[in-house]
C-alpha cells in the first residue's frame, strides 16, 4: 500500500506527515524554525532555514516508512512572501511573514486614495498588510530587492516547489494566489491592474496551475529521493476545508487555534463581496473551481494563553475546560478578547479587550467560562454572516484545531449554532487536505467521494439548549462587543 506525504509549512515549524489510502496517519516528523523580529510589528523568516527543515523532516520520515511514497502534497502559511534569484536559487531578502504590519500605513494610503473597491471586487480581500501585495511592493522599494529578469516571487508553496524540483518549476495554485492581493479570483489569473498598482513585475510571479495535478517531481539535488511526484498544493485553511471533506455548498469548518479560521464552501460561482468576510478560492481541480467565504477570528486560543501567562488563573491550558465546566453559567460575565482588535465580521482594529459583568461573586471559573464562551460566540458571529451572505444554511460545523479537544466548547458551539458540531478522528486536517489533493492527482483516490468515505467521526455534539435562551445570551454578547468597539472613542484613543 502506497502512502502520500504532506509537507505542512506552518508559521513556527514544518511537519512532514504521511497517510495511507484509508487516510490514516502512518508517521510524521516536526521541526521548528527561527522567528525574526527586526522591529516592532515586523516578522520575518529565513526561507533557507524553512527549506532545510522541510528536507530534514521529510528525509527522516521517508527513511522509516515501509511503504513507497506515491506523491507529495504541500500546504503552507499563506500570504508570507519570498523573493529569490532564479540563477543562484538564493533568497534576496528574508521572507516577510503574514503577521507583519510594516505596510499598514501604505494600505491606509491606498484606501484613502479610493483603491479599496478595486481590491475588494478583484481579489475578494480587504486592503490590509496581512496580504502579500504591499509586502512585495516594500521589498522592491525599501527592501532593496531589484526587479530584474532573475527575480522570482512567490508564497512559501512556490519556494518549496522550486527547490523540490531543482529550480525547474516556478508555480503556485489558486488558493495561495488568491491571498496575494494580486490575483483576479474570477478570471483566475494575475491582475495587470493590481500588479501595476503595487509595482510588481508579473513575469516574476509563479505560473498558476490547478490545486490538484502534477506540478513536477523531486530532483536529485533536493536531498530527497528523486522522481516523487509533487501533485497537490493548497493554503493551510483551504487545505483544512478539503481535509474535512467540505465539498458541498454550505459545508463549513472551524479551526480553533491561537485564532480561529471559519471557512464555508460557497460553490463554483464566485459570490459578491460580503461585509466582514473575505472571499477566497478554496481549490481548483481540473476545470472546476470552488470558492469559500472566510472569517478570521484573531483571538481564541490566545485568550486561554492570556489566562495562563498573563493572569495566572490556570497553570496549564488543559485546565480551562474542567474549570469552565465547574460552573453552569458565567453569571452574566462576558469577555471580548480584542487584544489586537476584532477580526471577522467586525474588522475593527481599534476594539480592545473587555471584561464585563464582574461582581464580588465572580470567580476564576466564571472568567474561564466567559473566555470559552467568547470563542463560541465569535464563531457564531462569523457563521451568521456567512449564512446571510451566501444563502446556504449550515447543516453541521466540522471542528479541528487544538481547542477542539474541549467538549464544553463544542457543546456550547452546537447550542449557539443550533446545528451538530462534529470532530473528526484525524485532527491534522491541514496536512490531510494537502495529501488528498496530491493523491487525487495520482489516482490514490479516484474522487472526492473516496475522501468523504475516509472522513471518520470522533465525537458529535448536538444542540441541547432551545433557541430562545441561546439567542438572548448572544444578544448580551453583542452588547459586550459594542462596549469593546466603543472603548477607543470614549477614551480618546
Amino acid at each position: 500500500m502506497a502512502v502520500v506525504i504532506a509537507l505542512d509549512a506552518g508559521t513556527t515549524g514544518v511537519r512532514a506527515f504521511a497517510v495511507d489510502e484509508s487516510g490514516t496517519p502512518v508517521g510524521y516528523r516536526y521541526r521548528e524554525f527561527t522567528q525574526h523580529f527586526p522591529r516592532p510589528g515586523w516578522v520575518e523568516h529565513d526561507a533557507l532555514e524553512i527549506w532545510s527543515a522541510i528536507v530534514g523532516t521529510t528525509a527522516e520520515l521517508i527513511s522509516v516508512l515501509r511503504q513507497p511514497v506515491a506523491a507529495i502534497g504541500i500546504t503552507d502559511q499563506r500570504e508570507t512572501i519570498v523573493a529569490w534569484d532564479r540563477r543562484t536559487g538564493k533568497p534576496r531578502h528574508r521572507a516577510i511573514v503574514w503577521q507583519d504590519r510594516r505596510t499598514a500605513a501604505r494600505c491606509d494610503e491606498l484606501a484613502a486614495a479610493g483603491r479599496l473597491p478595486l481590491v475588494r471586487s478583484t481579489t475578494g480581500l480587504v486592503l490590509d498588510p496581512y496580504f502579500s501585495g504591499s509586502k512585495i511592493e516594500w521589498l522592491l522599494t525599501e527592501g532593496g530587492v531589484e526587479a530584474d529578469d532573475d527575480l522570482a516571487l512567490g508564497t512559501i508553496d512556490s519556494w518549496l516547489l522550486w527547490n523540490l524540483t531543482g529550480g525547474e518549476v516556478h508555480a503556485t495554485e489558486p488558493s495561495n494566489a488568491s491571498r496575494t492581493m494580486l490575483f483576479d479570483i474570477r478570471s483566475l489569473g494575475w491582475s495587470p491592474e493590481l500588479c501595476d498598482l503595487f509595482g510588481v513585475p508579473e513575469g516574476a510571479l509563479p505560473e498558476v496551475r490547478p490545486s490538484s495535478g502534477r506540478f513536477g517531481v523531486t530532483h536529485e539535488s533536493s536531498g530527497l529521493p528523486p522522481g516523487i511526484p509533487i501533485s497537490g498544493i493548497a493554503g493551510d485553511q483551504q487545505a483544512a476545508l478539503f481535509g474535512q471533506a467540505c465539498f458541498e455548498p454550505g459545508a463549513t469548518k472551524n479551526t480553533y487555534g491561537t485564532g480561529s479560521f471559519v471557512l464555508m464552501n460557497v460553490g463554483t460561482e464566485c459570490p459578491e463581496p460580503v461585509d466582514g468576510l473575505l472571499t477566497t478560492v478554496a481549490w481548483t481541480i481540473g476545470d472546476r473551481t470552488d470558492y469559500a467565504f472566510e472569517g478570521a477570528i484573531f483571538s481564541t486560543g490566545s485568550a486561554i494563553q492570556w489566562l495562563r501567562d498573563g493572569l495566572g488563573l490556570i497553570r496549564e491550558s488543559a485546565e480551562i475546560g474542567p474549570l469552565a465546566a465547574s460552573v453552569e453559567h458565567t453569571d452574566d460575565v462576558f469577555f471580548v478578547p480584542a487584544f489586537t482588535g476584532l477580526g471577522s465580521p467586525w474588522w475593527d482594529p481599534y476594539a480592545r479587550g473587555t471584561l464585563l459583568g464582574v461582581t464580588r461573586g465572580t470567580t476564576r471559573a466564571h472568567i474561564a467560562r466567559a473566555v470559552v464562551e467568547s470563542m463560541v460566540l465569535q464563531t457564531r458571529d462569523v457563521v451568521d454572516a456567512m449564512v446571510a451572505g451566501s444563502g446556504h444554511n449550515v447543516a453541521d460545523l466540522r471542528a479541528d484545531g487544538g481547542a477542539s479537544v474541549m467538549g464544553l466548547l463544542l457543546q456550547l458551539q452546537a447550542d449557539q449554532l443550533q446545528v451538530p458540531v462534529r470532530r473528526p478522528v484525524v485532527q491534522e486536517t491541514t496536512a490531510l487536505g494537502a495529501a488528498y489533493l496530491a493523491g487525487l492527482a495520482e489516482g490514490i483516490w479516484s474522487s472526492t467521494d473516496d475522501i468523504t468515505a475516509n472522513w471518520a467521526l470522533d465525537a458529535e455534539f448536538t444542540p441541547a439548549s432551545p433557541r430562545g435562551p441561546v439567542d438572548r445570551h448572544h444578544d448580551r454578547w453583542l452588547q459586550a462587543v459594542a462596549h469593546s468597539r466603543g472603548w477607543a472613542a470614549t477614551s480618546g484613543g
